[in-house]
């Protein structure tokens, strides 16, 4: 579906909320599979790639029913799933092809798992060569690492493990396969990434701790279910307060967002550029800390994104360089090489694509330099079936002049189904 975004040229005022966070979901279903009894989760991100983790965990024997945002899971515990009858399909996730990966590796049965051709692209060989040292069986495409995967479930040995990429699939990962585990699994992390899994799994009656850079995993007998109320998506959230700080005169409240640490380096950076932005009513749900985000229009200046920052912000980046354009100045991010395998190369789909609407904009080896305050015009641009990218172009053609043409913008689907109704509401 291709879709065509008109400038707004009026204010945007409203109260808004937007669904449930993606990360939070998918872990919801996961753990709540694993834990004994039944899990109520409420505010659940109703999303393709969420669905797609249902999906899986229906193959592996779990009952889960939903309808709208509310489901049901019958949790088996942690050694009742079942063998597959049929190959596991993750769709575009790679939320669920990792962390899947880890507690498949200790299953007493064998399972095939693969994905679309995007997911059939995008690195697996971090996962798989931890989980190799605890003792997984894990067989993939081009030397194990790439999917489709073969994992051979086995008896899996604790380790002490440091990190070379900070990313919270590959922690989330070991962690899930370290449930299994014959002792104390320790992982260390260079940076800290968003450190949801921890937060649940111990909700949930897991015993995970934190001590510095270090997470150490203890084995528990068995999770148990308790309701767990999903909180707004920040990633979401961060595209409508991006359309508030440049559309003139704008105000727009956000409600019930996750503010985990370890998400809010979007709030940190527009805060450095100028935005006027506030978080309000804050408060502690199932463990998760959630609030409500006030934003008005407000006048951006530039700025440097890098180091210790950007895992806390790095799925918003996309939509971040659409700020950077309407500041004042240069904007300079840094140390986001991980935005090359996300859905598609996010740093050069971001130049590329932003380019045809006169940005300037210019791609670098872990980044982008954009220099702000450049007229910006109507075109036809292409998402790349990249959820995120399709997202950034329709709201920075909020603000171009003219009209913008999105290809293959249905992708938003992954993470947000109702975005266009949204852009139509405001």
């Amino acid at each position: 579906m291709d879709k065509i975004i008109k400038s707004k040229n009026k204010k945007l005022k409203q109260v808004l909320s937007v669904p449930g966070d993606k990360s939070i979901s998918h872990r919801a279903v996961m753990f709540s599979s694993l834990a004994y009894g039944e899990t109520e989760i409420e505010g659940f991100l109703n999303g393709d790639d969420c669905l797609s983790t249902i999906s899986c965990f229906k193959k592996l024997g779990v009952t889960i029913t939903f309808q709208n945002d509310k489901v049901k899971v019958i949790g088996k515990g942690l050694r009742r799933l079942s063998a597959p009858s049929e190959i596991l399909d993750v769709g575009n996730s790679g939320t669920t092809l990792r962390l899947l990966t880890g507690i498949l590796s200790a299953q007493n049965f064998t399972t095939n798992i693969t994905g679309d051709a995007s997911i059939q692209k995008r690195p697996m060989d971090r996962v798989i060569k931890p989980l190799s040292q605890m003792g997984a069986d894990i067989i993939g495409k081009d030397g194990g690492t790439l999917a489709p995967l073969t994992i051979h479930g086995k008896n899996l040995k604790a380790m002490d493990y440091t990190m070379t990429v900070s990313s919270a699939q590959v922690k989330s990962a070991i962690m899930l396969a370290s449930l299994y585990a014959d002792g104390e699994t320790v992982i260390e992390e260079p940076v800290a990434t968003r450190n949801h899994t921890e937060i649940m799994l111990n909700y949930l009656g897991a015993n995970v701790k934190t001590v510095g850079k270090k997470i150490i995993c203890t084995p528990p007998e068995e999770l148990f279910a308790k309701k767990i109320i999903v909180p707004g998506d920040i990633s979401s959230a961060a595209f409508f307060i991006v359309a508030a700080l440049i559309c003139k005169d704008s105000h727009l409240i956000i409600t019930n967002v996750g503010v985990n640490i370890t998400r809010t380096g979007i709030i940190t950076a527009l805060k450095e550029m100028g935005a006027d932005l506030s978080v309000i009513n804050r408060r502690e749900l199932c463990g998760e800390f959630v609030a409500d985000i006030e934003v008005k229009y407000s006048h951006l200046k530039g700025t440097v994104i890098e180091g210790a920052i950007i895992p806390r912000l790095i799925d918003e980046i996309p939509i971040l360089a659409v700020a950077a354009m309407f500041a004042e100045g240069t904007t300079v991010i840094k140390n986001a090489e991980e935005l090359k395998v996300k859905e598609s190369n996010r740093i050069k789909t971001v130049v590329n694509e932003f380019q045809k609407l006169g940005a300037d904009i210019v791609e670098t080896d872990d980044g982008m330099i954009i220099t702000g305050g450049k007229m910006l015009y109507g075109a036809e641009v292409e998402s790349h079936h990249d959820h995120r990218i399709a997202m950034a172009l329709a709201i920075c053609a909020l603000a171009t002049n003219g009209e913008t043409l999105i290809k293959n913008a249905d992708c938003v689907d992954i993470s947000f189904p109702k975005f266009y109704e949204y852009i139509e509401s405001l």
